[in-house]
């Protein structure tokens, strides 16, 4: 039987690069990302169920849900984000796990889960283990700042709508310090497979 790694991390923290190094060292990750997306893909189930909470004025002209309208709604109305929570977030996770069985299924030993809100949305019941990719949070801010062209009142507000990384520090089984270099992270994170007899 194989096991099933939680990826996680903060906005910028440079958890898409970890993601990416460990597909290019050959493992499958199932990206919640990914699965958000595609749960509501027209015709699928979580769509039908946000067209009926919502109406169809949350249509594109080509059927696909308009993110941005959707986005506008939620974020001033607490009662239709945890709607929208209630359809959405159950049918990642199921997404999340066929994959993860599929690719168990076909042989992969390890399969990682890239979940930005692992620990926030209690998910770890999900996985074994947890890898948590680490910055201080004046490179975070820094990074985000650069990456997003954001003012630093926009870049606080998003790092601060997230749980702390270092409170996450004391909840994952393995931390990646992303605070350097690229060939410094692979290096933690080759060491940490290691460890862990997977690599």
């Amino acid at each position: 039987m194989g096991q099933i790694i939680g990826i996680t991390g903060g906005i910028a923290s440079g958890k898409s690069s970890v993601s990416q190094y460990l597909r290019e060292l050959g493992f499958v990750i199932v990206d919640a990302d990914v699965a958000s997306r595609a749960v509501v893909e027209p015709g699928e189930e979580a769509y039908l169920q946000l067209v009926k909470a919502f109406g169809e004025d949350l249509l594109l002209p080509d059927g696909s849900i308009d993110r941005a309208k959707l986005g506008s709604i939620i974020f001033h109305d607490q009662e239709k984000r945890l709607l929208l929570n209630s359809i959405v977030h159950p049918a990642v996770r199921k997404w999340m796990r066929q994959e993860t069985e599929k690719a168990l299924a076909a042989g992969a030993k390890t399969v990682f889960m890239d979940i930005p809100l692992l620990f926030e949305s209690k998910l770890t019941f999900m996985v074994e283990r947890t890898l948590l990719v680490y910055v201080d949070e004046s490179v975070q801010l820094e990074r985000l700042m650069n990456r997003n062209a954001l003012t630093e009142t926009d870049a606080l507000a998003r790092i601060h709508s997230q749980m702390p990384l270092k409170d996450k520090k004391e909840l994952a089984d393995a931390i990646v310090d992303n605070n350097g270099n690229i060939e410094e992270t692979k290096k933690q994170v080759v060491e940490i497979l290691k460890k862990w007899e997977i690599l």
